[in-house]
């Protein structure tokens, strides 16, 4: 009975630790939260810092590139007010990481306020040991909490 309890006492332990997030994986995390708070500062000098020159952001109504997504941050075309995050994950391969994100994202879109839930995909390349944001994009889900 002892070993049996040792032996789950150590096969759960072994589970957190693998739920345990690396460096790398809190590195982007963090990045990706200070993103939407720079973003809801409309602080497009530093989000055109973060963006790769070939990012692409993926919206509802459409897709552009860098420069049309720091114009359409900094003119308010749509004001990312508040992004409440419920889930993120991440996973890097090799030089590239993929952050997902499930949000509820209170914004400005054409003058009315709205809130959406999203399932939110960044992905991140690391350059000279510097992340680029290279893509951000948004799947809204049917019903909140999904």
């Amino acid at each position: 009975m002892k070993k049996l309890l040792l032996g789950l006492c150590l096969a759960l332990s072994g589970i957190q630790i693998s739920f345990a997030q690396s460096p790398a994986d809190q590195e982007i995390i963090k990045l990706s939260k200070d993103k939407w708070q720079w973003m809801a500062n409309k602080n497009v000098g530093t989000l055109d810092s973060l963006f790769h020159e070939n990012s692409m952001f993926v919206h509802m109504g459409g897709s552009w590139g860098k420069q049309r997504e720091l114009g359409v941050i900094k003119s308010g075309g749509i004001w990312y007010k508040k992004a409440d995050i419920h889930e993120v994950s991440v996973n890097i391969i090799d030089n590239t990481a993929i952050l997902l994100n499930r949000i509820d994202l209170l914004a400005v879109v054409g003058g009315n306020e709205v809130t959406n839930p999203f399932i939110v995909t960044e992905v991140y390349v690391k350059q000279k040991g510097t992340w680029k944001l290279g893509s951000l994009s948004f799947t809204k889900l049917l019903t909140p909490g999904n």
